[in-house]
């Protein structure tokens, strides 16, 4: 048997310790280096909505223009909070409340500056009616917001032709609906009708509690989605002029 003496090897070790990073290690990372704007961000990823204001403040004084935060900082804040979110590291109240701060922060830079803010497009959003249930339509409101979208947002219980009229008002890129009750989903079918009538084919995203793939696919326009943090994904596929089918394929379970 051969004898080996420990003490005649020499074994050099490089090891990197490395500790597990919090939510807040992570954001930070991610931060912008221009102070004024990492001063917004990060209320609005820590979802102090004074802070936001003083910092939206300070940095206009600074010389920053009020629309150009909008996008530079605020979405910026919110696109780091809507990312960890997705990677697991947030939970659904951490991003609401950061929502909230960022559309103070949003409202505040509109009355700052005499020129309108531009958003990526229009989406309408709805509860069907007879469904009072709205936590997951306020859910894909903050992330189609924190994404560019400007959502008009119809609330619940909205009856059909209150949709339509909508619809055909902003003609938006496309229509989310949501239901919670199956006594309800059915006015999705009313929907699609009367949106064929007056000659609209965009994309119908339905989800809910109630709603299955199976049941949206029925519709030539439906597009089943049940994360609310897809739904701006779904809506830039339709900016790069993705069609119905193509929505389907990309998003829907085989």
């Amino acid at each position: 048997m051969l004898e080996i003496n420990p003490t005649s090897i020499l074994i050099r070790y490089n090891v990197k310790l490395e500790k597990e990073m919090s939510p807040d290690d992570v954001a930070r990372e991610l931060f912008p280096e221009d102070e004024l704007i990492r001063d917004i961000v990060e209320a609005v990823f820590e979802g102090d909505e004074d802070e936001v204001l003083v910092a939206l403040q300070e940095a206009m004084d600074q010389g920053k223009d009020a629309l150009q935060l909008i996008d530079d900082a605020l979405m910026a804040g919110m696109g780091i909070v809507s990312k960890l979110y997705d990677d697991g590291l947030l939970y659904l109240p951490d991003v609401m409340i950061s929502a909230q701060a960022m559309t103070d922060g949003i409202e505040y830079c509109k009355r700052a500056s005499d020129r309108s803010h531009e958003f990526k497009a229009k989406v309408v959003s709805f509860v069907v009616e007879g469904d009072v249930h709205d936590i997951g339509k306020k859910i894909l409101t903050v992330f189609l917001k924190s994404n560019g979208y400007e959502v008009i947002d119809l609330g619940s219980d909205v009856p059909v032709d209150e949709v339509i009229s909508a619809v055909m008002e902003h003609r938006p890129i496309m229509l989310t609906g949501t239901a919670l009750m199956t006594t309800t989903m059915y006015s999705f079918r009313e929907i699609k009708d009367r949106l064929h009538e007056n000659g609209i084919d965009i994309p119908f995203i339905c989800g809910g509690g109630a709603v299955t793939q199976d049941f949206v696919t029925r519709y030539d326009i439906g597009v089943y989605c049940d994360d609310a943090a897809i739904v701006p994904k779904i809506a830039d596929q339709v900016l790069n002029n993705a069609t119905i089918e193509d929505l389907k394929e990309q998003f829907h379970r085989n």
